[in-house]
């Protein structure tokens, strides 16, 4: 008995960390800090970064809210998602709807009381960012292109936040936040054609639904070749160090990802590009340590 019990609980926690996309969660904290370090306050050191308290209280307001994001999708998408993630789904239902509703809001108010730390400011940007979240998970998922635009600005939204903290908006920092927004809006459109058979069993109107997936791959061509010009700026306009290498495998990923595309159609196809894009966004994260290799050494504290 006691064996069984043990296993139910494993399962329920491995339910829960699927639920909130654990692995999403971590990669955003790692990218928060280092964004922060390597980027948004490259004249401050390390260590200063890294324990600031503002910093923190901040990823951890972040953190929680897009868990807490994670987990009302997954309660509205469940009917969805039985179809088009079977096995995922099974063991999300490790855990109730009840439970996942209840973690919800304590995820969120706890969201709100991280943000309290930092200002009133902070509070209401993050309110609205709980309450986006919602509305596009509650009403504009099932609305045509609405779904695709809030769901990229969601996305990013946790970036925003940084940038704001640090009131660094150079020109170079917009440009890389380009490029991260429209492979993020690429992803979109993708994760359409992955899931037709559940959104179209849903009523989600969808543009390849809706126009056809020639349509959406129209789309994903133009959003790729559009994605080009900030790397193009970034190599060749901009100081950044070695991270120069990250965007040229990013060009050849990109020039893979558009072969594949023209040749996709069934599901696992789809299921490649979107990881290929995943590939994209996490190499992007951790090739920020490219920009500046001797802070590694230098500027610890």
């Amino acid at each position: 008995m006691a064996s069984i019990s043990k296993k139910r609980l494993l399962l329920k926690i491995l339910s829960f960390i699927s639920v909130i996309r654990g692995y999403n969660i971590l990669v955003l904290v790692i990218a928060q800090y280092l964004t922060s370090i390597f980027i948004l306050a490259p004249d401050h050191p390390m260590g200063q970064v890294l324990f600031d308290p503002n910093l923190f209280f901040m990823v951890l307001a972040t953190a929680s809210i897009v868990a807490a994001g994670y987990i009302i999708n997954n309660f509205y998408d469940s009917e969805k998602d039985l179809i088009n993630r079977p096995q995922k789904t099974m063991l999300d239902r490790f855990v109730s709807q009840r439970t996942k509703l209840s973690v919800y809001f304590i995820l969120n108010l706890a969201g709100i009381f991280f943000a309290s730390y930092l200002s009133f400011r902070a509070v209401s940007f993050f309110a609205i960012y709980i309450f986006v979240i919602w509305f596009y998970s509650h009403r504009l998922k099932k609305i045509l292109f609405f779904n695709n635009l809030v769901a990229s600005v969601i996305t990013i939204t946790p970036f925003f936040a940084v940038f704001l903290y640090y009131k660094n908006f150079d020109t170079v920092i917009l440009v890389h936040a380009a490029f991260l927004y429209l492979i993020i809006l690429m992803r979109e459109p993708v994760k359409d054609l992955e899931n037709m058979k559940g959104d179209i069993a849903q009523g989600y109107r969808t543009i390849p639904i809706v126009y056809g997936e020639n349509a959406s791959k129209s789309l994903i061509t133009a959003l790729t070749f559009l994605s080009m010009i900030p790397v193009y700026l970034l190599i060749f306009h901009f100081e950044i160090g070695k991270m120069y290498y990250f965007f040229y495998g990013a060009l050849v990923v990109q020039v893979i990802f558009l072969l594949v595309l023209y040749f996709s159609k069934a599901k696992w196809q789809y299921v490649l590009l979107h990881n290929l894009l995943k590939f994209i966004i996490v190499a992007g994260v951790f090739s920020i340590l490219l920009i500046d290799v001797d802070a590694l050494l230098s500027r610890v504290f």
